[in-house]
């Protein structure tokens, strides 16, 4: 290397000795420019893994989740239990059927019979008796013994004409827990989704930072190397290489560690996909330039549209309906009844009716019950004033978060412009021999962090817009904004 350099001074100014500065310059302008030229490849690699855009993870995410099929099957529980009483209170019609076969048996005793008819004998006038022939005696028992088959069917029928409004309460309650079934399963689905952007970009993000920090290493390899040729030549001091080696090894773990995270955030995304392999996402990080729209409008929307204050409403429905239906225990009841024998000869029988029941006294308290549930209703208002309150809030948090990510993300430009032009400026100042390999080195690694951070600061702000979305009752807005998003920050590093 050092003849190179002679000879590049050689050909500019011929019989010349090159000084020491140029020297100096001349050997650090070959090791750089050959190092660069040649590049050196990561020390370990990755199988390729298939892309996954974010629009396709969340389609295998609801097409594969076991929670929310298990909340599918709760609403379609919930649905089914409100058709099957939609015709409670009706006419319910009944067929009872028999058929049996009887054995009797019996003693029957005759002696109060015999006594009798022999005191009647005996009262007759003695001429009359005597012409009478001789009576038989009667036995003092007779046995009967008889046995039989039959059969016997009947229809029979019974209509409730007023229960005091009990039928309407219990469909009323059954409507609001379905109600309450499907708030349940959009709340799951929309903290599927909020998991799902958590898991993808926080792959997005250990990627990106894993190949920021190989690119690194690449450097650092690069500038090791050629500290370690300029101490061959007596260019730089034994102090100057082993600090260039010991950033060598700092940035070898440094890569290693970001390498595990990105393939454990990437193991993440492929369980929560239920993938059979390793994925890697390739929906980009972003951030819009543009501020959220007002506050108030995402407090509008969570307070039409928010789960959690429709599983609140279809409390206090429930709530409500228990009331009714214990009032209506309250109020007489009248049924409507009849029964046909189906006779299969012969003139059946049959019977028809109407019945009033009024209970006037139990041993239940039913003005306690009715106090209870009107607690109930109470405290569901009480519920839904609270949970009012506290989605605001929480809605007003995100918000503030996802402008304060914004606006960090723009405030760190002006630090990445200033990490590029160091690191420009040692460059051209080692090969002007005003700054050390370690400078250098400093400068690089001082780069990728940087870029590092502003990844993160993208990943702050798409985790804070999910947050947002998920607490206003928006999940499903989310690829909107992300699709109108002016600023990606994709995975691999430039």
């Amino acid at each position: 290397m050092a003849e190179c350099c002679s000879a590049e001074w050689q050909s500019l100014a011929p019989g010349l000795s090159p000084p020491p500065r140029w020297r100096r310059l001349l050997l650090c302008g070959c090791l750089i420019g050959s190092l660069m030229a040649a590049g050196i490849c990561p020390a370990w690699g990755q199988p390729v893994a298939p892309a996954l855009s974010f629009a396709e993870a969340q389609q295998a995410l609801l097409e594969r989740s076991d929670q929310w099929a298990a909340d599918g099957k709760a609403v379609e529980s919930a649905r089914l239990r409100r058709e099957g009483m939609d015709g409670f209170g009706g006419p319910s019609v009944a067929v009872t059927g028999m058929a049996y076969r009887y054995s009797v048996n019996a003693d029957i005793d005759l002696d109060p019979a015999r006594r009798m008819l022999n005191g009647a004998i005996g009262m007759l006038p003695s001429e009359l008796g005597s012409a009478l022939p001789g009576l038989p005696q009667l036995p003092s028992s007779v046995g009967l013994q008889r046995e039989k088959n039959n059969a016997s069917a009947s229809l029979s029928l019974v209509w409730p004409l007023y229960v005091g409004g009990l039928s309407d309460a219990v469909r009323s309650g059954l409507d609001a827990a379905t109600d309450e079934a499907v708030a349940d399963a959009t709340r799951s689905r929309e903290s599927l989704q909020s998991l799902l952007v958590q898991r993808y970009f926080g792959a997005q993000l250990a990627e990106r930072a894993a190949q920021l920090r190989m690119r690194a290493l690449d450097a650092v390899r690069r500038h090791d190397a050629a500290a370690q040729s300029m101490l061959k030549a007596g260019v730089i001091a034994r102090v100057e290489r082993l600090q260039a080696g010991a950033a060598l090894a700092d940035a070898e773990q440094q890569a290693r560690k970001a390498r595990d995270d990105a393939d454990l955030a990437a193991t993440a995304l492929a369980r929560t996909v239920r993938a059979q392999s390793r994925v890697l996402p390739s929906s980009p990080l972003f951030v819009s330039s543009r501020p959220l729209p007002p506050l108030q409008e995402f407090v509008s929307a969570a307070e039409r549209q928010h789960p959690g204050l429709d599983k609140v409403q279809a409390k206090r429905r429930q709530a409500g309906a228990l009331h009714d239906a214990q009032e209506a225990l309250r109020k007489p009841q009248v049924l409507a009844f009849g029964s046909h024998e189906l006779a299969t000869s012969g003139k059946p029988n049959w019977i028809a009716g109407v019945a009033v029941r009024w209970t006037l006294w139990d041993s239940i308290d039913r003005n306690a019950l009715a106090a209870s549930s009107q607690r109930k209703i109470e405290q569901a208002d009480l519920m839904e004033a609270q949970a009012r309150s506290d989605i605001a809030l929480l809605v007003e948090k995100n918000w503030m978060g996802v402008e304060q990510a914004r606006r960090q993300y723009q405030a760190q430009q002006a630090q990445e412009d200033l990490a590029r032009e160091l690191l420009r400026l040692r460059e051209a100042g080692l090969q002007e021999g005003t700054s050390t390999v370690l400078d250098l080195i400093d400068a690089q690694t001082n780069l990728a962090k940087v870029e590092t951070q502003r990844a993160e600061s993208a990943n702050q702000y798409v985790q804070a817009l999910a947050a947002l979305l998920e607490s206003s009752g928006q999940g499903d807005a989310f690829e909107r904004y992300m699709a109108q998003a002016d600023i990606q920050i994709p995975s691999n590093a430039p």
